[in-house]
């Protein structure tokens, strides 16, 4: 069964009812639209922020280099499969709090990538921001900046190669040779 209708209430498809959110200034064709992923000061155009979509990205990134900060731990992967993009995952346990405070946690962290990334992430490299319990949410703005530059800085010194340590025999090992 369908409402009434008032008088007068009915709208022709092609009308809007509301003016446009977005004012055109007289003399400007087109409307520029900036994504939810880009910001505008920061980003070179056309950069768009690649999210990590599976768990055993995360899970690589965990075993590679890492950092701490006052606010957050970055995980770093260089992942060596040819592709140039820079991807990012963000991971707020249940530590951080419920999950009004863990999606704050992810919001703050996702605005601090968006505005270092562009210009400190290196093409083909997995970057993961873990969320401290407490600090991620309370310390300030400029802070986390600070804090995710450094660790950058952290994670892509180079470094010499390391050495491998010789191998020790276990005993159960010594067993097997004796007796052959």
């Amino acid at each position: 069964m369908t409402p009434p209708e008032a008088q007068g209430m009915r709208q022709i498809a092609g009308t809007p009812a509301a003016p446009p959110a977005v004012s055109v200034l007289p003399g400007q064709t087109d409307v520029t639209e900036i994504s939810a992923t880009e910001t505008p000061a920061t980003a070179p155009r056309g950069y768009r922020m690649v999210v990590i979509p599976l768990r055993a990205d995360f899970l690589r990134a965990a075993s590679a280099r890492r950092q701490g900060t006052g606010s957050f731990l970055l995980q770093a992967r260089d992942r060596r499969d040819g592709d140039s993009q820079t991807r990012i995952g963000f991971t707020a346990s249940k530590k951080i709090g419920n999950s009004v405070a863990r999606n704050r946690a992810r919001r703050r962290m996702r605005e601090v990538a968006r505005a270092i990334l562009p210009g400190l992430g290196r093409p083909g490299w997995d970057y993961v921001l873990v969320a401290r319990p407490g600090a991620t949410i309370s310390r300030d703005y400029q802070d986390l900046l600070a804090d995710l530059t450094q660790a950058f800085a952290s994670v892509h010194r180079e470094r010499p190669p390391r050495a491998e340590k010789p191998r020790e025999a276990r005993p159960s090992e010594e067993r097997q040779e004796g007796e052959k």
